[in-house]
């Protein structure tokens, strides 16, 4: 069994992290979908070994915009989303992964919490953490074997 803190959209909003400090210590990995990936510097001091963060479209000094990680029997693949045009739509995102073999995809950009399946790919949107947000969200991913269960969890 694995299990992932999602993050995105936090828009120099890290003060639901000490709410989440518990998860974040216990779960296997934290994951930082951008929007400024300047806000998990803390989390990748307190936990380099289990942060991956990735660039947004807000994310202006480098860093990598996309990843593939493995876990238990699943490839995950990690974007912001904005390359993919996911406000119009989550089919090139889909694609996208298929084209890496993977079967999730983690994307965040539309500020809006969602989990679907499209095309065999589970699409999970963490939402955002953005102070100017009517609702502030995360994901807690689950996996075990080739089962994937995703909460969106309000901060």
């Amino acid at each position: 069994m694995k299990t992932f803190v999602i993050l995105s959209d936090t828009h120099r909003n890290t003060a639901p992290y000490q709410k989440l400090a518990t998860v974040f210590a216990e779960s296997d990995y934290i994951i930082h979908l951008g929007d400024m990936m300047s806000d998990a510097k803390e989390l990748v001091q307190a936990y380099p070994e289990k942060t991956y963060v990735v660039a947004g479209n807000n994310d202006f000094f480098g860093g990598e915009s996309e990843f593939v990680i493995e876990a238990e029997q699943r490839r995950i693949f990690l974007c912001h989303g904005h390359r993919y045009g996911v406000k119009r739509g989550t089919e090139r995102l889909a694609e996208a992964a298929k084209e890496r073999l993977c079967d999730i995809a983690l994307y965040g950009h539309t500020h809006e919490p969602d989990v679907h399946e499209e095309s065999g790919v589970l699409l999970i949107n963490p939402g955002c953490m953005t102070r100017y947000s009517a609702r502030q969200t995360y994901c807690y991913l689950v996996i075990v074997g080739k089962k994937a269960v995703a909460t969106i969890v309000d901060v």
